[in-house]
């Protein structure tokens, strides 16, 4: 079980580093040296009387007084970035365009921009250019990024201009502000079982409760003012009694899709694939839309830093809350962040927040003891808890071994303790569902 590589573009490294060096004209050391061998050759010419060697020396002299001469002035570079399209679905390939024009008097003779992708988005081509322009001329970058869940926003352009000698460089960062907004779809997944926790709203969850609904619950008095198709006719013809049929009540269940999004929880098997956060953000999306499309109250919370929290509820509106949550929260970001995190403080106000009858939908790929502490907690609290746990480990190491012997403990830990999980391995998350399902109703 491996931390997922920051870098995502499978060997090329994109964007800008975080510092190359200081910013401002500085000396590129190309003519270091060169005066001191051009005096060479001048007093050899001297001591032998040759005045080929004088010459040769003046040469070098000269260049050398010319690469110290010679200044690196400021450019003045307006620059521009395009996406061909700035709201793209997952796994969509963009092609980002940066233009660099001349807007001085002056020839650049060399010049060298990086352009500052956004560290979660992985680009096979290099996004890097070198050029000369003329006054009033333009040149253009062009690469191509493949979209991820998330807003991503460049970073600035790293530009490099250096003298007609390249005795002296002048190093600048330049922004220019570009976003794009990845936010996949609401997709439902396969059905979810939901523990017998109910509130009083209508919906699918089977309840003790007689009323209205599908399945026969119990027969009671005949009232004035019943419908009359709940009568039990059969019974009247037998008996010359009225009396009303009650069916079980299905009300809808308040679920809380809670994300383990701390540091710890970025894994995967490697560099190539989807670690456990995204893919928990990408079941939670599923489960969502699959629970509020039968009824359901649903929330979102993110066990990770930040304030991460949408409140249960339904409707369109709440939808497009949750959509705009799962694909742009920071503390739901592709890449770990470093802020901060008090995991104890966290439980505590996840639980001032929690409904008193709400369930809680864990998705975790369970890589310490405390997210077994945080469902144990939660279930005794009175919260019927279900751990979908994508499974980031890999048995091509001793290491990597013992890290799915300690994984599987603690989701035996879990199991023991009377909570539901579904070790999601490889397989579609709708299959681990049914098949956990199957294994439930026994």
């Amino acid at each position: 079980m491996s931390p997922r590589s920051r870098d995502r573009s499978g060997g090329q490294r994109r964007g800008l580093p975080e510092q190359i060096r200081p910013a401002g004209v500085l000396p590129t050391g190309r003519w270091t040296g060169v005066a001191g061998l051009a005096l060479l050759p001048v007093g050899l010419g001297v001591l032998l009387r040759h005045p080929p060697l004088l010459l040769v020396g003046a040469v070098g002299v000269a260049y050398a007084a010319y690469a110290r001469g010679d200044s690196a002035p400021r450019p003045e570079l307006d620059i521009t970035r395009e996406l061909s399209d700035p709201s793209p679905a997952p796994g969509d390939e963009v092609t980002v365009t940066l233009r660099v024009r001349n807007a001085g008097d002056g020839v650049v003779p060399d010049l060298r921009l990086v352009d500052g992708v956004p560290p979660a988005l992985a680009s096979d081509d290099p996004a890097r250019l070198g050029t000369a322009l003329r006054p009033g001329k333009s040149a253009t970058l062009r690469y191509t990024v493949t979209a991820v869940r998330g807003a991503h926003e460049w970073r600035p352009v790293h530009v490099v201009t250096r003298n007609p000698s390249g005795s002296q460089e002048h190093d600048e960062q330049q922004t220019v502000e570009t976003t794009m907004r990845c936010a996949p779809e609401l997709t439902a997944s396969g059905a979810l079982p939901l523990r017998g926790l109910t509130t009083p709203y209508a919906g699918r969850v089977a309840t003790d409760v007689g009323g209205a609904g599908l399945e026969f619950h119990s027969t009671r008095e005949y009232r004035h003012g019943d419908p009359a198709r709940r009568v039990n006719w059969a019974r009247y013809a037998r008996t010359g009694e009225l009396s009303t049929l009650q069916f079980r009540e299905e009300r809808a269940a308040t679920v809380v899709l809670c994300i383990d999004a701390r540091p710890e929880a970025y894994l995967a098997r490697d560099a190539e694939e989807a670690n456990a956060v995204e893919r928990g953000v990408d079941a939670a999306s599923q489960a969502f839309s699959a629970l509020v499309d039968t009824g359901d109250r649903v929330g979102v919370a993110a066990f990770a830093p930040g304030d991460c929290w949408l409140p249960p509820s339904t409707g369109s509106d709440h939808r497009a809350e949750a959509r705009d949550l799962l694909a742009t929260h920071p503390s739901l970001a592709p890449t770990p962040t470093d802020d901060r995190f008090l995991p104890t403080t966290w439980l505590k106000r996840f639980r001032r927040r929690l409904p008193a009858d709400a369930q809680v939908i864990l998705f975790s790929p369970v890589p310490d003891d405390f997210s077994v502490t945080v469902a144990r907690r939660l279930d005794a609290y009175g919260h019927a808890v279900t751990v979908i746990s994508p499974d980031p480990t890999a048995g091509d190491t001793p290491g990597r071994q013992l890290a799915r012997v300690e994984r599987a403990a603690r989701l035996s830990a879990l199991r023991g303790a009377g909570l539901r999980v579904v070790d999601w391995g490889e397989e579609a998350l709708a299959t681990e569902l049914d098949r956990a399902a199957a294994r439930w109703s026994r």
